[in-house]
């Protein structure tokens, strides 16, 4: 199984957003876009349909921009994979209406990647969006002038 692009951008704003939890100034997409070397017309997309599922809050304009609209430890990542994913028919015989496989009826794949799916989704709803953040670094990790190493595709943090 192979998560979406759109997805993968989902959980990307989403985890941007949570980086900058605390932070003065709302997240850009602009900003998302080019830490992360994505379409901004892409991300305004993803952006609107997480402000209509309630996770971001959005504001236009000068100073304006996106935050988590509730704590990132409240927000489910199987939930929102699940908003997000259209198709879990990973093989033929999962969707009843065009199954044309002769083997159907002696096969245990559809039951064995059905299990599959199952433990994916188990593994994903017992983590939250906090849960997929790197932890605070220590303050052995900053330097003498207080600079943290900064986390590919996350915002730099100063110490």
């Amino acid at each position: 199984m192979r998560l979406t692009q759109w997805t993968d951008f989902t959980l990307r704003v989403l985890m941007y957003c949570a980086a900058c939890e605390g932070r003065e100034q709302p997240v850009t997409i602009s900003e998302v876009a080019d830490s992360y070397g994505i379409s901004r017309s892409h991300l305004t997309k993803i952006v609107q349909e997480l402000s209509a599922m309630g996770l971001l809050e959005t504001t236009r304009g000068r100073g304006g921009g996106m935050r988590l609209m509730k704590p990132a430890r409240l927000i489910n990542v199987g939930a929102v994979v699940r908003a997000t994913e259209t198709d879990f028919t990973v093989v033929e015989c999962f969707d009843p209406d065009n199954n044309q496989c002769r083997l159907s009826s002696h096969c245990r794949l559809q039951s064995v990647l059905g299990q599959a799916i199952k433990s994916f989704f188990s593994v994903l709803d017992n983590l939250t969006l906090e849960d997929l953040m790197v932890p605070p670094p220590s303050a052995s990790q900053a330097s003498s002038d207080g600079y943290v190493p900064l986390v590919p595709g996350l915002p730099r943090a100063l110490g």
